[in-house]
């Protein structure tokens, strides 16, 4: 085993993608400097500086903790090249210049470590051009590096070797930012925009010549195109507006420029449409109009035939709407093909060019087909890939058809699909199969890479087509029921598996955590609770059941429902007792009764993208799954004799706000977790980090907590609390009714009316959550609030 450990990271260049990726290794707590011109007038680190300061403005937030921007360290190119020396990789991220790069490489080779990796985060230019004029030595350790905007929330990072860059180079780059910032990388060829923006511009490009030809507006394309077709919900004009126009327009340059003999040529024209946006200074969401424009309150779309914006809002047709909802690909694909809907032949016509165009050109962009579904996938936010949308809906009818539309002319060239598309072991079993996935180049089926990384994921990004292990089916079923899988494979750490919608705590979640731990104490080392989502943003548990509980509420009213909130507290009381580790691994959103369950764990491991909180109060409720009771027990420990009402305020604070985090790493600034919970960067390496920590628990010699009294402010504390909530009404920040469960946290939190210094036990602030949770329960307006939620997702104030 060799160890490449990167001990510090400099990024050249602190425009908005060079800024973010350093803040992207803060939150990774990879040490980094980001360095820029000196500024020309003040302090000559300025650029760097304001960089740093706008990283703490930006949404999505890039930072996961935004008091973490002080640790990146400011630089110049006049006064701290010497710094270079210290660090093991450097990306250089400034503008898509190919003379600025050389000019800026020149001056930074002299001060790169022997052992550096140097990188380039162009988004398209040649990576063997950049590297012309280094040495030998240099030009082995350079390579591409492609992060996507914004960096933190994308997945996708292409890796593109120059026919210099030596293997292990690519290897070690790859472990890195696999496991350490948590990136789906794609290794990609040198060819101009590598794969996901060559892809994925030409896909945006057809899509506004097709909308012109089929005289679709923008809102319309964008309702299609969107989250019908199972990619990002900004659908296609509203995304070039978010990436911003003047960028998209250097992609399509670069096209231009180097892409002639590219028979899709004539499409690589920038749309007139664009190049006056672009004219005008109209460069999408940042210069405050694109293709949309907000106008006050209103939302207007360019409508272009006049060049004007108008009302926006309109959608696709029900019809085609009907089409898209089909579950067969194979009928939907046929559905839309027959159509004389324009907006159906619209669709058919999109995707007739994707296909048409990967095809042709598999051979050049890409080491193989799956390269091209996972670009697509973790760069452009599309669920399916191109080509396993085409394999899905059947390989050889749609080659058919694309062939059809070539050889009628309706295709955007003549250019004939490559011979393997119909021949050979294509035709027969597509370019996805158990062996791997096809390489035109090679004409071979390529397997998924063996790095050894790629063994800290149990369950590895499938395609569709391979036969990929199954989560949901994979290993040895202990118990399964509609609420759980228990379940194991072989490794001494028995899963526990939720398959409740958002994962939500009923009855049979219940049973499920109970059932889970009997058979946990009795042969393996641990629990883990996992879900087989967990990698693809589902949620870790959206909380209690609402819904199912509903029937008894109705029948038995408000007090029926005490034995499921009793049941409820023991199980997680028995997940913080249990005799071996229970461990949460935790991914998207832990609200309400799953960030009580996630409390309540013997340790948790948690991704990075995690959104944890106490939610309650929307829908008129207080916690009362033990999410009180921990801020009262964490705040009494945290304190150490000092007093306890200074660390309650957070506590406090979180449950009464309905705050949830934004990150992993804010939800330990929040005390959701504890200092020595573990963050996981990576959604695919949870699963082996927390069966890994269950069984290091074990191993360790685990035993339970023990149970011990805790101490609370008592009178003291509610009523100091209760002036800042009466202060808070009063000034018209919260209704009186925000007021009241404001007051009720205060009262659970601080232990009640008992004096100050009182010791209680656990089970006495259970005891007073369940009670207030009751009372709440049986009240119009928190019942008002429940069924807002229910019936609009949104909370109602009231």
């Amino acid at each position: 085993m060799s160890n490449f450990i990167v001990k510090k990271v400099a990024v050249l260049g602190a425009g908005v993608m060079g800024a973010q990726i350093a803040a992207h290794c803060v939150n990774a707590k990879v040490p980094v400097v980001l360095f820029d011109l000196p500024a020309k007038e003040g302090n000559k680190n300025g650029i760097v500086l304001r960089a740093i300061e706008n990283l703490k403005k930006l949404s999505p937030a890039p930072l996961g903790n935004k008091d973490d921007a002080s640790l990146i360290e400011v630089a110049n190119y006049e006064d701290n090249l010497e710094v270079l020396a210290g660090c093991d990789l450097i990306i250089e991220a400034i503008a898509e210049r190919m003379d600025w790069k050389h000019d800026l490489y020149k001056k930074v080779a002299p001060h790169i470590g022997a052992n550096a990796i140097f990188a380039s985060n162009t988004s398209g230019l040649s990576i063997n051009k950049l590297a012309e004029g280094f040495d030998d030595e240099l030009k082995a350790r350079f390579c591409g590096v492609h992060f996507f905007n914004p960096p933190r929330y994308m997945h996708l990072v292409e890796l593109i070797p120059t026919t210099a860059t030596r293997p292990e180079i690519l290897d070690q780059l790859e472990t890195f930012l696999t496991s350490t910032l948590g990136k789906g990388v794609v290794r990609a060829k040198d060819t101009p925009n590598f794969i996901a923006n060559r892809v994925g511009i030409f896909g945006m490009l057809a899509t506004i010549h097709e909308a012109e030809k089929f005289g679709l507006s923008v809102d319309v394309v964008d309702d299609l195109t969107g989250a019908k077709l199972g990619r990002a919900k900004s659908g296609t004009f509203r995304t070039a507006d978010v990436v911003g126009l003047d960028t998209m327009g250097h992609v399509i340059k670069t096209m231009q420029d180097t892409l002639q003999d590219d028979p899709f040529f004539s499409l690589y024209k920038t749309p007139d449409v664009l190049a006056k946006l672009i004219e005008k200074g109209a460069l999408g969401q940042k210069a405050g109009g694109g293709f949309y424009k907000k106008v006050g309150k209103e939302i207007q779309r360019l409508d272009f035939a006049t060049g004007e914006y108008v009302p926006s809002g309109a959608k696709a047709a029900d019809i085609v709407g009907r089409i898209l909802k089909e579950k067969d690909p194979v009928k939907k694909f046929k559905a839309m093909r027959e159509s004389t809907n324009p907006q159906a032949q619209f669709l058919w016509a999109i995707f007739r060019d994707a296909f048409h165009y990967i095809a042709f050109h598999l051979d050049t962009i890409a080491d193989n087909a799956r390269d091209v579904d996972f670009a697509m996938r973790w760069g452009f936010g599309w669920s399916v890939g191109p080509f396993e949308t085409w394999q899905a809906a059947g390989w050889t009818q749609i080659a058919q058809w694309v062939k059809e539309d070539i050889d009628s002319g309706k295709a955007l060239c003549n250019a004939p699909l490559p011979a393997w598309v119909f021949e050979g072991p294509v035709a027969e079993k597509g370019v996805h199969t158990a062996e791997g996935s096809y390489s035109a180049s090679k004409n071979a089926y390529v397997p998924v890479s063996d790095l050894p990384v790629y063994q800290r994921q149990q369950f590895r990004a499938p395609v569709v087509g391979s036969t990929t292990v199954d989560p949901k089916t994979f290993g040895t079923t202990v118990f399964e029921d509609d609420s759980v899988r228990l379940w194991h494979s072989d490794d001494e750490v028995l899963v526990i598996s939720l398959k409740t919608k958002m994962h939500v705590i009923g009855e049979g979640v219940v049973k499920g955590l109970q059932r889970g731990m009997a058979e946990a104490e009795k042969g393996y080392k641990g629990l883990v609770i996992w879900n087989t989502d967990a990698a693809e943003g589902g949620a870790f548990s959206a909380g209690a059941d609402l819904q199912s509980a509903m029937p008894a509420f109705m029948m038995g009213g408000a007090k029926a429902m005490e034995p499921m909130v009793r049941d409820l507290q023991n199980v997680f009381m028995q997940m913080k007792y249990s005799n071996i580790p229970v461990v949460a691994a935790v991914a998207g959103l832990a609200l309400g009764g799953g960030c009580e369950m996630m409390l309540h764990a013997s340790k948790r491991v948690a991704s990075i993208e995690s959104y944890i909180g106490l939610v309650e109060v929307g829908v008129g409720l207080v916690p009362a799954g033990g999410g009180l009771k921990e801020a009262a027990v964490r705040a009494f420990t945290e304190a150490k004799g000092n007093d306890i009402l200074q660390f309650l305020k957070t506590g406090f604070t979180n449950a009464a706000t309905a705050q949830v985090s934004k990150s992993a790493l804010e939800a330990k600034a929040m005390g959701y977790l504890k200092e020595d919970d573990v963050i996981v960067f990576n959604p695919y390496e949870l699963l082996h980090v927390a069966k890994t920590t269950a069984r290091a628990m074990f191993d360790a010699g685990y035993r339970a907590p023990a149970r011990r009294p805790i101490t609370v402010t008592g009178r003291y504390g509610w009523a100091t609390i209760r002036g800042q909530l009466v202060n808070m009404r009063d000034g018209g920040f919260i209704s009186a009714y925000d007021f009241k469960l404001g007051d009720m946290i205060a009262e659970i939190v601080t232990g009640g009316d008992v004096d100050q210094g009182s010791v209680v036990s656990e089970q006495w602030l259970l005891d007073m959550e369940r009670k207030a949770f009751i009372e709440l329960l049986a009240n119009p307006k928190t019942q008002e609030r429940i069924m807002g939620m229910m019936q609009t997702g949104k909370p109602v104030r009231n």
